[in-house]
């Protein structure tokens, strides 16, 4: 008799449970408070979809999207056999691809390093100041890279003249050679420390008793940081990694837009001409929009292919995942 009592509990709990119409509305509070995000979502990220459609169309400015004339895959044929589209690509996938192996790992670096800062006024000091660059907008970021970058009084060319590295100044920007190198060194100068943040969250998560242990066995702080400090943040690392692969095509549309003084720097275009730059200009600038859109629903696929391509990997081999 209490067995069966117990059982009839039991499931009257997980009807309970699984009745979440019940718990929102006890919630009613806390679900108003996500009406504005549900709303930005829908509005910003789910409602154009639609406007898909046009990259299968003969889509004019001022047509309802859906009601142009149907030109099946005429813009991605067009868009894949276009001379400037493999340049492009070679363009987006090795700045990512650098950004991936170097920017990437390095936020984790310092996150790590400045754990192990022990005076906390020049720990907080190191971390604020880390962190300013981001709130700069690339606007002023662009403009200070070209005084500092500078032919005539650019403390770049100064420096490396005054140390006797050059004897003449170089034309950074003038030299499409150049940009790749100046696209990672920047985005590492604005981005460093705000993208060490959720490192520096997780490691604050990590008992301080495993340190501690490692102390009486005589580990030293190499292999603390190694054992102890990485390999416990290293679900962070795995899932940001895969957000990272997810984005492989995007580049930065803001950066190189500044960097470039909006394309208008032919010098730079054949090293600084990336896919979404490629798109605006194609889409935006020049009035084709159903090539505009083609361009950009290939990027958004490839990404979440990647995306889908990097989470299954992490489960395979036992890292964690995102689903």
């Amino acid at each position: 008799m209490r067995l069966k009592k117990t059982q009839a509990n039991g499931q009257a709990a997980v009807k309970r449970q699984k009745n979440v119409f019940l718990r929102m509305l006890d919630q009613w509070d806390l679900q108003i408070l996500i009406i504005p995000g549900i709303l930005l979502t829908f509005v910003f990220s789910y409602l154009p979809i639609y406007g898909i459609i046009m990259g299968f169309q003969e889509y004019k400015l001022g047509d309802f999207p859906g009601f142009s004339q149907w030109v099946g895959f005429k813009y991605f044929i067009e868009l894949f056999t276009a001379d400037a589209f493999w340049k492009v690509m070679r363009n987006t996938l090795a700045i990512s691809v650098m950004k991936m192996f170097i920017s990437f790992p390095l936020p984790i670096l310092f996150a790590v390093m400045l754990n192990e800062l022990t005076w906390e006024p020049l720990k907080k000091t190191v971390q604020t100041v880390s962190y300013l660059p981001h709130f700069i907008s690339w606007v002023v970021g662009a403009t200070l890279m070209f005084d500092f970058l500078a032919v005539d009084g650019g403390a770049v060319n100064e420096a490396l003249m005054a140390i006797g590295i050059i004897k003449e100044p170089i034309g950074f920007f003038m030299k499409g050679e150049y940009f790749w190198a100046i696209v990672i060194c920047t985005d590492i100068w604005k981005e460093l420390g705000w993208n060490s943040i959720i490192f520096i969250s997780a490691i604050t998560s990590i008992s301080q008793d495993m340190y501690e242990a490692a102390d009486i066995d005589g580990a030293t702080r190499l292999q603390k940081m190694w054992y102890i400090t990485i390999q416990s943040i290293m679900p962070t690392i795995i899932l940001m990694f895969i957000f990272q692969v997810g984005g492989l095509l995007n580049a930065n549309f803001d950066q190189i837009m500044q960097l470039t003084k909006q394309m208008t720097n032919a010098m730079l275009r054949d090293y600084a001409d990336v896919l979404d730059t490629y798109i605006y200009r194609m889409g935006i600038s020049l009035n084709r929009f159903s090539y505009g859109t083609a361009g950009g629903l290939f990027k958004s696929v490839v990404n979440f292919a990647l995306l889908m391509l990097a989470n299954k990997i992490a489960d395979v081999v036992g890292e964690t995942a995102l689903f």
